[in-house]
């Protein structure tokens, strides 16, 4: 049976690739970005609209028209561009996801029935105080470390408990105690696509050394070649989300879970860079504000939750990842 699914930030690097998986499974997508929608989405899409997720007009006339069932909520200001402009990026991730979480309560108690909120959060949420506790905890669980340095982190953090509190907690004092909003949220390491180049995250680190090594341009990276966080490429990113989607809700222990697939250093993704691209340059100048915000991230962390409640497993660790997908897809991009 098909249902209606919204995906906002339609045109972002997740969105490329959940959309067509959306409409393979005889869904029906309605599409929301800012910017247009590329062409190769098009023919997976039966409606867009071109407008922002603060525009309660536009929800509201979406909501109107569809009979929306999923949201997946992957509009953000990313969190390199977040701290060039903090205004805006706590416009767009808290008070958008703010509207758009009010509007979707608001109708599936009207209507009385559920609407799954998909919500990707990120390991931006942490914040281990300095380099000492990072590398004494190395692997972080849910709760821990929940001390953000950047607004993005700060805002995805907020939209977090409001996604939780509008799932369990609505209205405490209400006579009517049902609750339909049914919120559910994956903590995201780096992701790196193939098909798709970087788009203002501070982890782009990784998929900015291959796109350029591919392209036959030099690369200088803007963090030390120790620097370590936990990564995923793009197709377990889409499979995570899809699995968490159909997962029934008793299943469910917890509202937000971590999810990984490896951890590595930026020097040991610079050598299978260059082992693949022999002609390729990669040097390092770190940024010390970015430098300091990647330091703030776990190197690894504990995703035992994901695995046990809902049968979470990547299909690609850190040599399948180059090996059958990032470098064979991205070399057949550049021809």
């Amino acid at each position: 049976m098909s249902e209606t699914v919204l995906v906002t930030g339609a045109n972002g690097e997740v969105g490329h690739g959940l959309i067509p998986e959306l409409n393979k499974s005889g869904n029906i997508v309605i599409a929301l970005d800012v910017n247009d929608l590329d062409a190769s989405l098009k023919t997976h899409v039966k409606d867009f609209l071109k407008s922002s997720v603060t525009d309660k007009s536009s929800i509201e006339k979406l909501f109107a028209k569809y009979k929306i069932s999923t949201i997946f909520h992957l509009a953000a200001v990313l969190s390199t561009g977040a701290e060039k402009n903090p205004e805006l990026a706590t416009d767009v991730n808290a008070g958008g996801t703010t509207l758009l979480l009010s509007l979707a309560n608001a109708i599936s108690r009207k209507e009385k029935r559920v609407i799954k909120f998909i919500f990707p959060s990120t390991i931006a949420i942490y914040g281990l105080p300095d380099l000492d506790a990072k590398n004494k905890n190395a692997v972080v669980k849910e709760d821990q470390f929940q001390n953000p340095i950047t607004i993005y982190g700060i805002t995805k953090l907020y939209c977090e408990k409001l996604g939780s509190y509008f799932s369990t907690n609505y209205q405490l004092l209400s006579t009517n105690n049902q609750r339909y909003l049914d919120f559910r949220c994956v903590r995201f390491p780096g992701i790196i696509s193939a098909l798709t180049l970087p788009t203002g995250g501070t982890s782009d680190y990784a998929p900015e050394m291959i796109h350029s090594a591919a392209k036959g341009e030099g690369y200088e990276c803007f963090v030390r070649p120790d620097t370590i966080i936990p990564f995923m490429v793009m197709p377990d990113a889409i499979k995570a989300l899809l699995q968490l989607t159909k997962v029934p809700k008793e299943s469910l222990k917890q509202l937000v879970y971590n999810i990984k697939a490896f951890s590595a250093t930026a020097d040991e993704i610079s050598r299978i860079v260059n082992s693949a691209f022999p002609d390729s340059s990669i040097s390092y100048n770190p940024d010390l504000n970015r430098q300091k915000i990647v330091d703030s991230w776990p190197a690894q962390i504990d995703d035992a939750k994901a695995r046990s409640d809902w049968g979470w497993k990547p299909d690609y660790d850190i040599q399948k990842a180059f090996n059958n997908y990032l470098i064979p897809e991205i070399k057949n991009h550049y021809k």
